[in-house]
Parts: C-alpha cells; sequence; structure tokens
C-alpha cells in the first residue's frame, strides 16, 4: 500500500506542469563544473556550477541521466559509471581504479549512445579516447589555478557541453534526451507481475534505488532490498522476492526522495523523517507541517493562524467531501542498510483534520506569556528529553526511538497516548531541578510542555476509555479532589510561603529538594513540609507582612484532602495528577494580583 501511494503521488507529480520532477530515466541531482567541448573535442573552458547557499556552495540542481542504481551510489567496482556525467574520479580516471573509470565512462557513453550520431557525443568521445592516450588532455582542467584542486579530489561532479551550443548540456540536446528518455534495461531481467501496479509480464528491477535525506543515517539506505541469501526465498534472487516493474520502482522511489527533499511536506519527529501527501492536491498538504512541525523563527505567527483556523474549520464542521480526499503521512527511521517504518497513516482528509484539532485540543493548557500558543510534536517529544547546562531544550538524541512513533500513531489513529510518554515525563520532572539558561531564562522541571503532556494524557485516557470520573483541566480547578492533584496544589502552596518568607533572591526552594520525594512518598515528605511551613509563617509575620491569605489559601487546599489522610505512595497517574496540580497553582499565582485583607499587595 505504501508504495501503491507513493507511485500514484509520483504519477500526479509527473502530470502537473508546475512540478519539475525527473521522468523515467532520469532523476534530480547536483553538477559542480561544467567542461565546454567545440566540435572536434578540444577544450574551451572550464565553468563552475556550484551555487552559494549560507556559508557553502552546493552543486546546480539538475535533472542527470539514470543508469541503473548507480546514479545514486556507486559500488566499489570502478565499472558502474553514469552517463555523460559523474564524479571527477570517473570522468578524469582519477585515484583508485582510474584507468577502469574512465574505460567505464566512455563504454557506458559508447554503449548507450552509439546512435543518434549526436555532434555533442562525438566531442565528448574524442575528448576522452584521446585523453587515454595523451593524458596531458586533462591538465587544463586538473591543474587549473581555482579549481583545479577541488576537481582532482575526485568528488566533484562534472558533464559536458558545447561551446556555443544553445543547450545547457550535451544531455539535454533534444536527440540525445530522447534517445536517454526511451532507454530500456531488460536485457537478462527476470519479467514478473508487478506488485505495486498489479501489470503482468514486467520487467522486475532487482536493486531498489537509495532513498536519501533520512535523519541519522551514515549511508543512504534502501526501503526495499534482499542483500543476504537469507533474506531470499523459493531460490529467488534480489528483487524477485519482492516483484515490481522498473518504472513502478522509478517512480516509488522518486517520489519518496522528492518529498523527504522538500520543505514543506517534511518535517523530524522524533528519529522519524516524516513525509506526508495527499492523492489529490490540496492545501493541507503544506498546512500538515504547520500542524507537527516545529515552527522557524520568524514564522510562529503564521503556522499559529493556520493551526487556530484548522481549530475553527473542525469545530464548525470539516466538509463531507473532504472523507473522499485521500491523505498519507509516512514515518521512516534508520535501520542499519535498510529503512525501518516507524508509522504509516492511510485515511482521508476530514479524518486527519479531525485528530490533529483533537490533539491541539487535548495538549491546551494555561501558558505563561512567554510560552508558545501551540506545541509542535517535536517540543512534545523534546520535553520528555534530559535538560544540561549545554543543551537546555533537550535533544533529538535523547528522544526514545520508538517513542515518536507511537505517539505520531496515537495522533493520526485517534488513540491513547503511550503510556511510556507519561513515565517518561513524570520521571524527567523527578530528576531535574529549574535552572536558568545562558541568556538568563529559567526553565522549570514542570513546564509548560511536560505539564500539557500529562494533561492530554489524562483527558484522552478518560475519554476513550469512557470513564465517568472527572479529569484535570486546562487550568485550576478549585473542586478537583482528587489526590494527586490536591497535593500537588498543596505543595505549590507550601513552596509559596517559602518564598514570601525568604524574599527576593532565593535561589533554592522546597522543589528543588522534595518534589520527587513529594510524588514518590508523599505522607512522610508532607508531615516534614508541613513542619516547615509553620516556621515559614512566622517569620512572615515577624517580618510585619500580613499572612491571611496564604492561611485562607492553606486551609481551602488542605480541605480537600481525604478523611483518611495522605496516602503513603501515588500512583503514576496520580503522580502526573500531582504535577498538573502543582503547575495549575503555580500559574494561578502569577495571572493575579495577591492581596491581603485590607487590599494591599503582599
Amino acid at each position: 500500500m505504501i508504495l501503491t501511494a507513493l507511485a500514484e503521488y509520483y504519477q500526479r507529480l509527473a502530470d502537473d506542469p508546475n512540478v519539475e520532477i525527473a521522468p523515467f530515466g532520469w532523476f534530480q541531482g547536483r553538477l559542480d563544473f561544467l567542461v565546454k567541448l567545440n566540435k572536434e573535442g578540444e577544450f574551451v573552458s572550464l565553468q563552475n556550477l556550484k551555487r552559494r547557499e549560507g556559508k557553502k556552495s552546493f552543486g546546480r540542481p539538475t535533472l542527470l541521466p539514470s543508469i541503473g542504481k548507480q546514479s545514486l551510489k556507486h559500488t566499489n567496482s570502478g565499472k558502474d559509471a553514469n552517463l555523460l556525467w559523474d564524479n571527477s574520479s570517473f570522468v578524469f580516471g582519477l585515484g583508485n581504479k582510474g584507468a577502469i573509470k574512465l574505460d567505464s565512462f566512455i563504454s557506458v557513453l559508447r554503449d548507450n549512445l552509439a546512435y543518434p550520431d549526436d555532434l555533442g557525443v562525438t566531442a565528448v568521445l574524442r575528448f576522452l579516447e584521446r585523453a587515454k592516450d595523451e593524458p596531458s588532455v586533462f591538465y587544463p582542467i586538473l591543474e587549473h589555478p581555482e579549481f583545479g584542486k577541488e576537481i582532482s579530489e575526485g568528488r566533484a561532479n562534472v558533464t559536458f557541453a558545447l561551446d556555443g551550443d544553445e543547450y545547457p548540456f550535451v544531455f539535454s540536446r533534444p536527440e540525445v534526451k530522447k534517445k536517454i528518455s526511451a532507454m530500456e534495461f531488460t536485457d537478462g531481467v527476470p519479467q514478473g507481475t508487478c506488485l505495486i501496479t498489479g501489470k503482468e509480464n514486467q520487467p522486475i528491477e532487482l536493486c531498489h534505488s537509495v532513498i536519501k535525506n533520512i535523519y541519522g543515517v551514515q549511508k543512504d539506505p534502501n526501503l526495499v532490498s534482499f542483500n543476504k541469501d537469507s533474506f531470499n526465498s523459493f531460490g529467488k534472487n534480489q528483487g524477485v522476492n519482492s516483484p515490481s516493474s522498473q518504472r513502478a520502482t522509478f517512480a516509488y522511489t522518486t517520489a519518496l526522495n522528492y518529498l523527504l527533499a522538500s520543505e514543506h511536506q517534511r518535517m523530524q519527529v522524533g528519529d522519524a523523517s516524516t513525509v506526508f501527501w495527499a492523492k489529490n492536491s490540496c492545501d493541507f498538504e503544506e498546512d500538515f507541517s504547520f500542524c507537527f512541525g516545529l515552527p522557524k523563527k520568524g514564522e510562529e505567527a503564521v503556522s499559529y493562524e493556520k493551526i487556530r483556523g484548522l481549530l475553527s474549520a473542525v469545530r464548525s464542521g470539516v466538509p463531507a467531501e473532504e472523507a473522499d480526499y485521500p491523505f498519507y503521512v509516512l514515518g521512516l527511521a534508520p535501520n542499519a542498510s535498510r529503512i525501518s517504518i516507524r508509522f504509516w497513516y492511510d485515511g482521508n482528509l476530514k479524518e486527519i483534520k479531525e485528530r490533529v484539532a483533537g490533539h491541539f485540543q487535548d495538549i491546551e493548557m494555561i501558558r505563561a506569556p512567554h510560552d508558545p500558543e501551540f506545541l509542535s510534536l517535536r517540543q512534545l517529544l523534546l520535553a520528555t528529553a534530559r535538560r544540561t547546562k549545554k543543551k537546555p531544550y533537550g535533544d533529538d538524541d535523547d528522544i526514545l526511538p520508538h517513542l515518536s512513533g507511537d505517539v505520531a500513531r496515537a495522533v493520526l489513529d485517534g488513540l491513547p497516548y503511550p503510556r511510556s510518554l507519561l513515565q517518561k515525563v513524570v520521571n524527567r520532572i523527578k530528576a531535574e531541578q529549574a535552572f536558568c539558561t545562558a541568556d538568563g531564562k529559567r526553565l522549570e522541571n514542570v513546564s509548560f510542555a511536560r505539564a500539557s503532556i500529562i494533561k492530554a494524557f489524562l483527558v484522552r485516557q478518560a475519554r476513550l476509555s469512557k470513564s465517568n470520573q472527572q479529569e484535570v483541566s486546562m487550568a485550576l480547578d478549585k473542586t478537583y479532589d482528587n489526590i494527586g492533584y490536591v497535593l500537588g496544589r498543596l505543595f505549590a502552596v507550601l513552596e509559596r510561603i517559602q518564598e514570601q518568607a525568604q524574599g527576593t533572591g532565593l535561589n533554592k526552594t522546597i522543589r528543588d529538594t522534595y518534589f520527587g520525594a513529594a510524588t514518590s512518598s508523599p505522607l512522610v515528605t508532607f508531615n516534614r513540609l508541613n513542619q516547615l511551613s509553620i516556621h515559614h509563617l512566622a517569620k512572615i509575620r515577624n517580618g510585619g507582612k500580613n499572612t491571611v491569605w496564604l492561611e485562607k489559601l492553606l486551609g481551602e487546599v488542605n480541605g480537600l484532602l481525604p478523611k483518611e489522610g495522605i496516602p503513603s505512595i501515588l500512583d503514576l497517574e496520580d503522580q502526573g495528577r500531582f504535577s498538573v496540580g502543582y503547575y495549575h497553582q503555580r500559574q494561578d499565582f502569577f495571572t493575579k494580583k495577591e492581596t491581603d485583607n485590607q487590599g494591599e499587595e503582599v
């Protein structure tokens, strides 16, 4: 299903005159240098095609001829040159197996483009064959004062053009281009039924092209491959074990590489390189990334406006006809020489909009002015990671490998969030202390993102299990008497009493010392904290400040405790409610003025 959807997407792009997608026999690559020759095959000039992007230079994006899988990855044989372009070690016969590489480059050109007798092809063959006998023919290029050193290293991509020609490259000349596009590589290739298209008697692709731009891989992997005998079945070899035609394989690999190179239809979710597309063109193809991807600096207002629009549209009712628009989301993660499919969503536009909107409603939480209005999926996952002074907002590599896929699957399929998400967040809250970043921003252990995650987990779990019990809300609920939530509020009140007693400049509060113990062993810990609060209240009074509002609030929260008293332990869900109760109470302190009974600010 995945490969079929990708192959259909390729056809959609190929039929769109506004989209430049590689036709069969071609692929989107980059060129670094252009060698211009005259019609006799003599060197005329060397042109640098690279373009500056930021602080680095990159080759010019160009549709290049594709001869089998070596267009994306060479073997070590030196006999798999590309057609009319390649890295400089093949074009000029450099380095290890240099002579073999140059012979391969000439042979591929002769074998595939002997006809038509094109002036450009003829000029390139004359130039290369003369250089085999006279290596000095290459010297003006290899010893070029500006680019010679880079080309001699053997990694620069090089091609040819006729000097004064109206076409930019030899392979873009009409007859040559027509010949390349009509090439079929069927000699010795087994025939079979394509599992992607269902067509019979098709030439089967033995080695599928590599997939590029997968986060975390050392070398480009395959989505489908059979590179060991143990993977084969019934005596079949390579791609015959999972037969797909050459054209269908080209279509799905080209479409996937197109998506992975896109700025608007690709995002990173933990270790999963995630792409998304619709069967038919729609605005949500680009808007989806705004809902889940991390906004770039300066783009927050744009992305938030799109999310608000989505939520408004879902509340008013998504058009029923959108149920007929297929929509796909694919998450890919590295796995040795292959790609692991982390998650796959195959649904419709109406369903995905409703589920995305439901996710944002579940994570909705009261926030401070500096907190983002909406949290991306990556921001939520980073909240589960360990924070350090060097990486105060967490590190993608510290996110549990399968957690990103499990969370994305929960959002896309409308399932409960994984319990490992709640456990990871609760453990991080208990293990960490608040600290200041290098720019002076204070990061709390119970952050906006972490409180949002816990609340989302709890409310979704209650809704899907059809529980009648009240659950945590997005803001302070003074009537909610769950023991975990009440103890979290109580902890926040006791901390506030300490802050009022110690005054400004307090570097360490009871949160830094007792928070983890209070969530795990509340009975023993709160006995100690209540004793400390007596001394703190006395200190406030001795300092001439009024404590009526604090004592009133303390009595109000204590009044919600059960008659049997504080329990000795809390389960994981109540530990999460503890953190949300603490967060809500702290937010309530800073979203209103605190006054004593005379109306004076405290």
